[in-house]
């Protein structure tokens, strides 16, 4: 297939990330790239979905990862996975004599493995720079779900219209659904049988990166998970305490153990992010180390100086993340052009342990199967984002009244800009429409 064509149907389809980072597809295809990875790290504890569809849908995906090679011209295609999910290995495995560039990355038991430059560097051995694109080291790295969207757009020219979405924590059927976009996480929590006790909080994401949430709130094309967990769990703590408060626990407790950096996960590949010294230069009460905090920029948000290693409890991921939007707001550009330090001679020996991770958090007992129910959830209306990627939202092409059938478009795409479409999942009526979002009632 011709590069071009196959950018168009990407992103007339919608596809973008479904791994959380949302960057749209087509952005990604470059001839420059010899490595396509499929990233099946996964590495959040109580996240399901993308093992469980790779195990059941490798065919199509190794399909498509073969496909996207071939029209870069690109040698090979490495399917990143740890070895103990064994249905998705053993997919993976019966289907490699059909895939001649095709072989498995087996990733380490850790976390973050998922993140794409920890990833890069356990299956290709190779270091992105910091502040560098996958693609500058040769490769391209896509979610498993991102493929399983784009192998049907390019079979059957199906758009994204649904999300599979793990749901889990304080639920009485803790399952992964095939959930259609803009349906509410209260509905979805619903669909599993609801919450099994009163005082419960809403977590979506993962239990390290992501955010506190809403019944309220929509599925979007990075929605992952919904963690329905206790209001006074440790990941709910860490994400509700005042930046202010923060602030004043670091001036008071910080003690300078460097266990923050230590364990840095893009620290031990050599990228000059030292979470310590930003935590000193902000105790301080004076920023005078003004390279420590520009290094900012490196910091992956992994959550790891936050969630496991401080002694003292304190929070030097949102810090960090405060402090780059504080660099940002004042137009301080993220540094160019930086050469990693040879990664640490004992980073073996001080990569964390996912099952370890999980222990520390809490969330052992919450650690259960979550079968995958692939089929279509009908629900009476769904409010569909505008935006649900990097780069410019969707500007509506439907008004109020129209009818609009299934996987027809909602919002376009600039052709001058960086987006993608997006469509209906079901079919229905338009009631609202409006910058920020589509309703449409079935």
């Amino acid at each position: 297939m011709e590069l071009n064509k196959l950018s168009e149907i990407l992103r007339e389809a919608g596809v973008v990330g479904a791994g959380g980072a949302g960057f749209p597809s087509y952005a990604k295809l470059n001839a420059a790239a010899d490595t396509i990875i499929l990233n099946c790290a996964e590495c959040e504890p109580l996240l399901k979905l993308h093992r469980q569809m790779l195990a059941r849908y490798a065919t199509e995906i190794m399909t498509m990862l073969e496909e996207i090679a071939d029209t870069l011209d690109a040698s090979s295609v490495i399917i990143a996975v740890k070895e103990h999910y064994r249905e998705a290995v053993a997919a993976v495995t019966a289907n490699l004599p059909k895939f001649k560039k095709t072989k498995i990355g087996f990733l380490p038991e850790i976390y973050p493995a998922g993140d794409e430059v920890v990833t890069i560097y356990e299956t290709t051995g190779r270091v992105v720079n910091p502040g560098a694109l996958p693609i500058s080291v040769g490769c391209i790295v896509y979610n498993v779900e991102t493929i399983y969207n784009a192998y049907r757009a390019w079979k059957e020219g199906a758009p994204v219209t649904h999300k599979y979405i793990t749901v889990a924590g304080e639920v009485k059927n803790p399952c992964t659904l095939k959930a259609p976009l803009g349906i509410t996480y209260g509905e979805l929590i619903k669909m599993v049988g609801g919450e099994t006790r009163g005082d419960t909080v809403i977590v979506a994401g993962g239990p390290m990166t992501g955010r506190i949430a809403q019944k309220s709130d929509v599925v979007t094309k990075t929605s992952n998970a919904i963690l329905i967990m206790p209001e006074d769990a440790y990941i709910v703590q860490k994400r509700i305490t005042p930046i202010t408060l923060d602030v004043k626990r670091a001036m008071a407790a910080c003690c300078q153990c460097r266990a923050c950096t230590d364990i840095c996960s893009r620290n031990l590949l050599g990228h000059p992010i030292e979470p310590h010294k930003i935590m000193r230069a902000i105790s301080s009460g004076v920023a005078s180390d003004s390279v420590a905090l520009i290094n900012s920029y490196s910091c992956s948000a992994c959550g790891l100086c936050e969630m496991y290693a401080c002694g003292q409890g304190l929070n030097p991921r949102t810090l960090i993340s405060e402090v780059k939007a504080t660099l940002r707001k004042n137009g301080v550009m993220p540094p160019r052009g930086l050469e990693a330090d040879p990664v640490d001679k004992n980073r073996d020996y001080k990569r964390v342990p996912l099952t370890r991770l999980t222990a520390r958090l809490g969330l052992t007992k919450y650690d259960v199967p979550a079968p995958i129910i692939d089929v279509d959830i009908k629900c009476k209306s769904a409010k569909v984002m505008l935006s649900q990627s990097i780069g410019v939202p969707s500007a509506a092409c439907v008004s109020v009244g129209d009818t609009v059938a299934a996987g027809q478009k909602l919002g376009n795409y600039a052709a001058d800009k960086l987006g993608t479409a997006v469509h209906a999942p079901f079919a229905g009526r338009v009631t609202e429409v409006n910058d920020k979002y589509v309703v449409i009632e079935a």
